[in-house]
Parts: C-alpha cells; structure tokens; sequence
C-alpha cells in the first residue's frame, strides 16, 4: 500500500457522507412521516416497526453478500466502486418511488428497494479502508469515518427536516439523492483502486451459511422472546387483575411483557446467531458474545428511540407530522453535536479509564436520558427534551468509541474480521427487535390510555440501557491481543 496524504482519508471515506445523508433522511424523516400520512392513528407504531424490521431483514442479506461479491470482483475499475456506482444509481430510482408512494404497501415495496440498493454500496464500501489503508493508519481513517457518520445527523435539522417540516417533501427528497450523487461521484473520480489480478478461490457457500446462521439466530431470539415476554406478562397480568380488575391486568401484561420480550430477544438473538456463526466455538468465546448483548441492547434502545420520536412529539405536543419533523430534525441535531462532541475524545478517555469502565457509564448516562424523556409524555417541556438529546448525544458518542475498543479486544487477533462481522450484523437484528416488538406494544397501550404506550416504550428503552450496563457482569477485559482499529459500519 502506498503512503497516505491527509486527504486521501477524506476521500476513501467521503460516500460515508452521502450513505449517512441518505439512511438517516429516510430513517428518522421519510418513513415516520409517510408512514403517519398513510395508516390509522392507532397503528402506526406498529406499521413502521413491521417496515423497519423487514427493511432490515433485507439488509441483512444483501449486506454481507455485496461484500463478499465484491472480494471476488476483477472488474477494471476495482472491487468496491462498482458496486458503490450501481448501488446508487438503483438508489437514487428507490427514492424516486418513495417520494411517488400514495399508500402504506407502495411505501413498503419502496423502502425495502432502497434497503436493497443502498446494501450494494454499504457492503462494499466496508472494504475500502482494509484494501487501501495501511494497517497501522487505519485508526485515524476510521476515526475520519466516524466524523463524516456523525455529520447528516447535525445536518439533519436544518436541511432535509426543515424542508419537510415546511412542506417541501420533495425537495428534501432530492436533496437527499444529490448528496448520495455527488459523494458517489467523487469518490468515483478520487479513489484510486487496483484491479484485482485473480479472482480468490474460496467458495462463497460458507460465509454466506454463517450470514443465514446469523439471521435464523435472530429470529429465534424473537421468537424466544415473545414466548418469555408473554409468560411473563401473563403473570404480571393475572397478579395485576386479582388485585384491581381486567382494564389493569391487560395494562400491565403488556406492558411488562413487552419489556421482558426486547430483553429475552436480544439475549436469545445474540446467543443463537453467535452459535450460528461460530459452532460449538461461542461457547469458548463468551466475554466475546456478552460483548455483543451489551452492544445490542444499547443499539436497541438508542435506534429505537430516534425512530418513535416524532410520533412520540406529535402526541405530547399536540403538533402536525409537519412540525414533529422539523422538532425531530432539530433534536437529531443536538443529539448528532454532542454525540460527536463526545466521540472523537473518547478514545483517549477508554484509554486512561479503562473501556469496560466507560462502556458502563455510558450505558447508565443513557438511562438517564429515556427516564428524562417520561416526564415530558403529559407535562410537555421542550426544554427537557433538548436536555434529554443532551443527555443520549453524550452517552451514544461515549459508547460507540468505547465499546468498539472493548470488542477489539476480546476477539482472536487472527480472526478479528470474522468475529467482528457477526456484531455488524446483529446489529440490525436489535433495530428489529426494539421496533418490531416496541412498536405494536405503544399501539396497544396508546389505545388503553393516551400517551401510555410511549411512556412504558421509553422506560423499557432506559431499562435496555441499564441491561447493556449489567451484561459486562459476563465481560472478561483485555484478555486477548488485537491489532484491528478498523470501526464497524452501521445501517
């Protein structure tokens, strides 16, 4: 690999800009937008759960499988970026149906297209830096990748937020496609790869075994935990109707067994897709897999939370869509400035207090902040509401540089790649379960007691954080050697 120049780390990780410009606008601004516009008011918790979990069910699979495509490619213009020019050029067709949609299936159908094109890009842009970045330089690239991550969400409340707020869905639409254009473009242009001379030998059958592994996991991990979630909340519920009647019992049923299902998910899921991926070898690496709990449960929480915001906001305020996006926009803002305000110092931090340390702190300051937001349900504080963006913007920062450094290192050094793709992965699995599960619990409740379903949602997401403070009880530090810098790549 050749010398890097300070812009090279600029320009290998600048369509990061335009992928983030892109995920978080349709995320947290398009689809709770549309998806409101076009269901009942009762249900669309529930409908936009249901949308971002199959959209990640998609992601999932496409994903890892662009990656591995793109290992093997022996294309002239190199691995990566053509699959990146492809990816976004069915993009920026999606967005186009997504911004046409009249209804809730259209949107759907649309959403999960653009789950499908916008992992073309992602799953070969994660190899980028490992091909073009000398091993000992990619912690500052990746440190350059989290920036350029962070920045759509500072962006996000005076731009694509604003327009849609102010009832300009289109423009916000197609701002949205000409950044992802012009990033493509330029990385197009400044990134300068080497075509791959022979294709690798190695069958694409066994990867792609331990992707489906992975996923089947989760699914059981779900499954596992509506069982548990309803056995328990069953029996809260029967403790609940003998002591104040039926209206109650179902309450509190609910209530407690929706939290109890995100937990036993999340620790099912993780296990299960562990076991998928590894064999008989999670069992040997259990500081490893309760790594990843912990990751996941504070994944769940925090994802889910960005996503039931502007419905949460239209019901405390009293507000339109319109104006819960733009209030949305203007906390993603403050959340995306002290998230990166605490982020590029945390490295340093973990290091002179130790990760595990951080990571916990983390997990308890993000508590703090899903409790904050309860009282804010019926006593409406914009004020406190910033506090709380606040309060979550600190901890994600904190967490995201620290924990990752935790992971480093607990895996095998020779097998850093294999162990930390499950975690990429399982990721989008806890986003399935924090909405797949949360959002048909606040319909429920919501339909019991307004505003109901969102306090119990937010408690159950401070309990997450509290959760993913405890599961490093089963977290052995620093036992194993590791040499990877490289940050994991989101959706």
């Amino acid at each position: 690999m050749k010398s890097m120049r300070w812009y090279d780390y600029l320009n290998v990780n600048l369509f990061w800009l335009g992928l983030n410009i892109r995920n978080n606008a349709i995320g947290i601004i398009f689809m709770p937008y549309l998806v409101d516009a076009f269901v009942r008011p009762e249900i669309k918790n529930t409908a936009l759960g249901e949308m971002r979990t199959a959209g990640l069910v998609i992601a999932m699979l496409v994903q890892p499988a662009m990656g591995l495509l793109s290992d093997r490619s022996t294309s002239r213009f190199g691995r990566r970026r053509p699959f990146i020019f492809v990816g976004v050029l069915l993009d920026l067709i999606f967005l186009a149906l997504v911004a046409a949609a009249q209804n809730y299936w259209m949107l759907l159908v649309a959403v999960l297209l653009t789950q499908f094109s916008a992992n073309i890009s992602h799953g070969a842009l994660q190899g980028l830096i490992p091909d073009l970045v000398p091993e000992d330089k990619r912690g500052l690239a990746s440190g350059v990748k989290s920036i350029f991550e962070l920045i759509p969400l500072v962006l996000m409340g005076f731009t694509v937020a604003k327009w849609v707020g102010e009832g300009r869905f289109i423009l916000a639409v197609v701002a949205t496609g000409a950044g992802l254009l012009l990033t493509m473009l330029l990385t197009m242009a400044l990134v300068k790869e080497q075509p791959l001379r022979e294709r690798p030998t190695e069958p694409l059958g066994p990867p792609m075994v331990r992707v489906m592994g992975i996923l089947a996991g989760i699914l059981v991990g779900a499954a596992a935990g509506l069982v548990g979630g309803g056995l328990v909340g069953g029996l809260a519920g029967l403790i609940a109707w003998a002591v104040s009647g039926v209206r109650t019992a179902w309450m509190v049923g609910v209530a407690v067994g929706g939290v109890v299902a995100m937990a036993v998910a999340v620790v099912a899921g993780v296990w299960a897709g562990a076991g998928g991926a590894l064999g008989r070898g999670a069992r040997n690496q259990s500081p490893f897999v309760w790594w990843v709990v912990n990751r996941l449960f504070f994944f769940a929480a925090i994802t889910s939370i960005q996503s039931f915001v502007p419905y949460f906001l239209m019901y405390s305020f009293n507000v339109s869509r319109e104006t819960a996006v733009s209030m949305t926009g203007s906390l993603v803002s403050v959340v995306g400035v002290f998230t990166l305000f605490t982020a590029l110092p945390s490295g340093w931090l973990s290091d002179r207090f130790g990760h595990r340390r951080l990571v916990a702190w983390s997990g308890v300051l993000a508590a703090a902040g899903a409790f904050l937001l309860l009282g804010c349900i019926w006593a409406p504080n914009l004020a406190m509401i910033y506090v709380a963006g606040t309060v979550l913007g600190l901890s994600a920062g904190l967490f995201t540089t620290t924990n990752w450094a935790l992971g480093t290192q607990l895996v095998p050094a020779e097998e850093a790649g294999r162990y930390l793709g499950i975690s990429n992965l399982a990721g989008a699995g806890a986003g399935m379960i924090g909405t797949g599960i949360g959002g048909p619990v606040a319909d429920f409740l919501n339909g019991y007691l307004p505003g109901l379903g969102y306090f119990v949602l937010f408690a159950g997401y401070g309990l997450l954080f509290l959760f993913s403070t405890a599961s490093l009880a089963w977290v052995k530090m620093e036992t194993r050697p590791s040499t990877v810098a490289v940050a994991p790549a989101g959706n």
